[in-house]
């Protein structure tokens, strides 16, 4: 059987993955699925696809844009998530900072150079019509060391995806000041290169027992509930989150990219545009 090493964030946006793991569907089809948790995001998942540390990633579409362009060797073989990702903008609970106006000019808590928490900070910051040049990050890896950094005021807030980081605005530890939705489909799923010349079928196979599983994934029953106490959520934050969210079985498509490139390029988050069809790789 072969072996397919997967990386994604520990959220609830990949209970299918697991759902598929812990029902053998992967190995009813004759492939082995590994997951490894990336808390730290995107940033530390590129670094694992360059360095062969996984073979594929359920990553952000900007993020691996981006890194693509900057050598990766890794392609996007599909869309996962077809609908925009809600990045929450947080401060402190006890935070003076009412308003995303007050913001500027402060410090953005970031996972790591080239996570989304920091791509989506430039795009935050050109949306408020901010200097981008002027934005100033604190590396903190993951929501924990955000946590630390902005009541330290070593950083004055925080974006992550609203409904993971709902947890700590309804304790009391953060405040959500606004949200900062993408302008594309959120996440993809990348595979390096070798993997794909050598292996493709096995890839394949993969993403054919995934999008059996996410094409009807709304509708199993309980699903709500299960994802609500898997990713300790209230229950009424998952079934807002499911409204929202639609998982995708189809491949990205050029303009799309065109999109994610024109912004990356507009924000000088990337130096040059490339054909967007080779960014992709079709099975």
């Amino acid at each position: 059987m072969k072996t397919i090493r997967v990386g994604g964030v520990p959220e609830h946006f990949n209970l299918p993955w697991h759902m598929c793991i812990e029902e053998n569907d992967f190995n009813d089809a004759d492939v082995n699925v590994i997951w490894k948790d990336f808390p730290d995001g995107t940033g530390a998942m590129t670094r694992s696809l360059r360095e062969n540390e996984i073979d594929a990633a359920v990553i952000l579409t900007e993020g691996i844009t981006k890194d693509i362009i900057a050598g990766n060797k890794s392609k996007i073989v599909q869309v996962y998530i077809g609908s925009p990702l809600i990045w929450g903008i947080h401060v402190a609970a006890d935070s003076p900072y009412k308003s995303i106006e007050e913001l500027e000019g402060t410090k953005a808590a970031i996972s790591r150079e080239g996570s989304g928490s920091q791509l989506m900070a430039y795009v935050n910051a050109q949306n408020q019509g901010w200097d981008r040049d002027k934005l100033k990050f604190e590396i903190v890896k993951d929501m924990y060391g955000a946590v630390a950094a902005l009541k330290q005021d070593k950083a004055q807030y925080f974006m992550w995806e609203h409904f993971t980081t709902k947890p700590l605005v309804d304790n009391h530890t953060f405040r959500l000041v606004a949200d900062c939705p993408t302008p594309w489909p959120c996440f993809v799923i990348a595979v390096r290169e070798e993997v794909l010349k050598y292996n493709p079928s096995r890839v394949k196979k993969m993403l054919e027992v995934l999008n059996n599983k996410t094409k009807n994934f709304k509708e199993i029953p309980q699903i709500a509930e299960k994802l609500a106490d898997r990713y300790e959520q209230k229950l009424e934050d998952i079934k807002n989150w499911l409204e929202i969210t639609n998982w995708s079985q189809e491949q990205i498509s050029t303009q799309e990219l065109d999109k994610v490139q024109e912004k990356l390029k507009e924000l000088n988050l990337i130096h040059k545009k490339v054909d967007s069809s080779k960014l992709i790789h079709k099975l």
